[in-house]
């Protein structure tokens, strides 16, 4: 045997067991609940339905997981195109040599995505209560003429979990920005300075453009994490006003545990979630990518 096989076996020799682990741990579940998402009734009296695609022709009957199904979309053309052209202004500005307290200004943006998902629910709630912070500021300043209650309402409602996503994930996405500004040489932007180029040019021509592998990485990244959104409606406004603020994910929660569960009709669901983002992440790859 000679020397490059030799490294070859051994490389799969320490590839083994972690490759093991990942198909025992990983891709074994999934398989058994895509069996799972064909069957239905309780417990130990399981059997596979009649026809087979029984749960999953349920699915886009079900007003819950429509109502659902909306909200998630909500959410996301809201909330991410404002979180990431937010994060990217903020990552430029922040990437500037002659500001000072740069290293303060980025741990402040940055530490909101290092709260526990919980806790930040926990204060959101607190904050936008009718007896909270926020109503009582409204009304010392007269925007209000009394307490709204903002968690009671379903637009108003969403909007809160807007605000708390922003919060929360802007300061993440835009750690990705600066690491690829970092990465783009001064000498470009000194060159097109030189032509005469101004701040928004700068942004428009340069920056954007060098920036478009990142953005696209983002931009799948916040599109799966709001398809699969699940902390902020059970924790925030557990699901309601009547299921106005729910998502995909809470509503297959309770599917399984709280309501009925019904674990064949869970899986189906998390397949369509599942479906859904992978189907999101390639058009946005074939979209984004030019190459």
């Amino acid at each position: 045997m000679n020397l490059y096989k030799r490294r070859n076996l051994t490389g799969w020799a320490f590839l083994l067991p972690a490759a093991l682990m990942i198909c025992w741990m990983s891709f074994w579940p999934m398989a058994q609940s895509f069996m799972l998402s064909f069957q239905t009734g309780t417990g130990a009296r399981m059997r596979y339905a009649e026809p087979l695609n029984l749960n999953y022709g349920r699915i886009f009957n079900d007003r819950v997981f429509i109502q659902a199904l909306q909200n998630n979309f909500y959410y996301l053309l809201i909330q991410v195109p404002i979180m990431l052209i937010l994060a990217l202004i903020l990552a430029t500005m922040l990437n500037n040599k002659n500001l000072k307290f740069r290293g303060l200004f980025r741990t402040a943006i940055f530490l909101p995505c290092a709260t526990s998902l919980v806790s930040y629910s926990m204060i959101f709630r607190t904050l936008f209560a009718f007896n909270g912070f926020i109503n009582t500021a409204l009304v010392r300043v007269g925007i209000l003429d009394a307490p709204y209650n903002f968690l009671t309402n379903a637009p108003s409602a969403r909007i809160v979990i807007i605000i708390a996503l922003i919060w929360r994930w802007t300061g993440y996405n835009m750690v990705f920005y600066l690491a690829g500004l970092q990465n783009i040489d001064g000498n470009v932007y000194e060159a097109a300075k030189i032509d005469g180029a101004g701040p928004v040019r700068l942004f428009t021509r340069i920056t954007v453009p060098l920036l478009r592998p990142i953005i696209l990485l983002t931009v799948i990244m916040s599109t799966n994490g709001t398809l699969q959104l699940f902390d902020e409606s059970f924790n925030l406004t557990s699901g309601g006003p009547a299921n106005g603020t729910i998502t995909m994910s809470h509503y297959l929660y309770n599917v399984s545990f709280v309501h009925s569960a019904n674990f064949g009709y869970a899986s189906a669901i998390s397949f369509v979630i599942m479906s859904m983002v992978a189907v999101l992440a390639l058009i946005q790859m074939k979209v984004g990518d030019k190459r």
